[in-house]
């Protein structure tokens, strides 16, 4: 038995214990690093992650009276009953706040889905900046959709999932975290459009290139939800505004000093735009690359967006520059943070070869400069989300 089927089996077994009575099925879906391309996704802008090994499972099985019953294996929180019928957006709702939206969001869009049982568990670290929300929303999307019989395509129930997480949970997120746990697959990078959802799988085999590509959760907690975020995301669409395009993706790399010039008097947005516009050519730089066979090149596309996210986004913190700055240091082809900042974690590219010494200057750094010590584990693009068991 495979790790993946004896996971799916151990939550089906835990359902019968919560619940009474086998699940339906148990469904999967990943969480996400994003290789390059950050606080673009909002700006209509590229994206470009891969789906991680790790996942929130659900166990799912439908009921007929309306009822919402969610439970965890702890990780998240304990049990939680809502009827439908009375699903209202409610502040600090906590972690049923996320399977609940998506439920809402379904009804709200004219699907007809009833009550159900829904049992999870996840093994996506939490507050790391490895899209643990958007992979509890689309195993939840993704399992009441088969349980009512829907056959939404796999882009939808992105945008419902994050439709639950704008509109419900109250963080103003973009689509990319919630296509990726949809719509990646094993061994590829999905390099997004996230104006029209339109994308393509870029063939990413870092180990049959001789390197390894390392995830470096600073344990330093983030939350989006604090106001930051929004904040940033607001800059951005006054940037917008103020050079008349629709978003920030409009405005060619090519023309920057021009919008910049334009932005002089507010030197905050003006650094937000600078960020975006780069980064989305980082993005086309990175797909270039990779398309070209050239996976190593894409090292100090890497460093240059992280020094964007510091400089010009602000959305670093000590742990991450630190991060970055010791896997450079120590031989790395290119690194920086990923996910929404503030905390989280850093992605490296390292040789094969060099793994392990960039590993243990990392952690030695961190011990000296007394932080809390950092989880790294390689990043392997796997597969987006699926049902485990028929």
């Amino acid at each position: 038995m495979t790790d993946t089927a004896h996971s799916a089996a151990h939550t089906a077994a835990v359902f019968r214990q919560e619940y009474g009575a086998a699940p339906a099925g148990v469904w999967a879906a990943p969480g996400r690093v994003n290789l390059i391309g950050e606080h673009t996704d909002y700006n209509a802008g590229f994206v470009m992650p891969l789906a991680l090994p790790h996942t929130t499972l659900a166990a799912a099985a439908p009921r007929t009276d309306g009822l919402l019953r969610l439970t965890s294996d702890g990780a998240l929180g304990g049990t939680v009953e809502l009827r439908l019928d009375d699903l209202r957006r409610t502040p600090d709702a906590g972690w049923a706040a996320y399977p609940a939206g998506v439920a809402w969001a379904l009804r709200e869009a004219g699907h007809r889905i009833g009550g159900a049982d829904l049992y999870f568990t996840s093994t996506v670290p939490l507050g790391a900046g490895l899209s643990s929300s958007a992979a509890l929303e689309v195993a939840t999307a993704l399992a009441l959709d088969d349980l009512h019989g829907l056959g939404l395509p796999r882009p939808e129930l992105a945008l419902l999932a994050q439709r639950a997480e704008n509109a419900f949970v109250g963080v103003p997120c973009g689509i990319m975290d919630q296509t990726a746990a949809a719509c990646c697959t094993a061994g590829h990078a999905l390099f997004l459009d996230t104006r029209d959802l339109t994308h393509r799988h870029v063939p990413f085999d870092s180990a049959a290139a001789g390197l390894r590509l390392l995830v470096v959760d600073t344990r330093v907690r983030h939350q989006l939800g604090d106001g930051a975020y929004a904040e940033r995301r607001a800059g951005c669409e006054r940037g917008a505004r103020a050079l008349g395009v629709r978003a920030l993706r409009d405005v060619p790399v090519a023309l920057l000093p021009e919008a910049l010039a334009k932005l002089a008097d507010d030197p905050v947005v003006r650094d937000l735009v600078r960020h975006v516009v780069t980064e989305n050519d980082r993005v086309e730089q990175a797909v270039a690359h990779l398309d070209a066979g050239r996976p190593r090149a894409i090292g100090p596309v890497l460093t240059a967006g992280h020094t964007s996210l510091r400089d010009d986004f602000k959305v670093s913190c000590p742990e991450l520059d630190l991060a970055v700055e010791v896997a450079d240091a120590a031989g790395a082809l290119g690194a920086r943070m990923t996910g929404g900042g503030f905390g989280g974690s850093a992605l490296v590219l390292v040789e094969e070869a060099a793994a392990e010494p960039v590993t243990e200057a990392l952690r030695s750094a961190f011990a000296t400069a007394g932080h809390t010590p950092p989880r790294i584990f390689p990043a392997v693009p796997g597969a987006g989300a699926r049902r485990l068991t028929p």
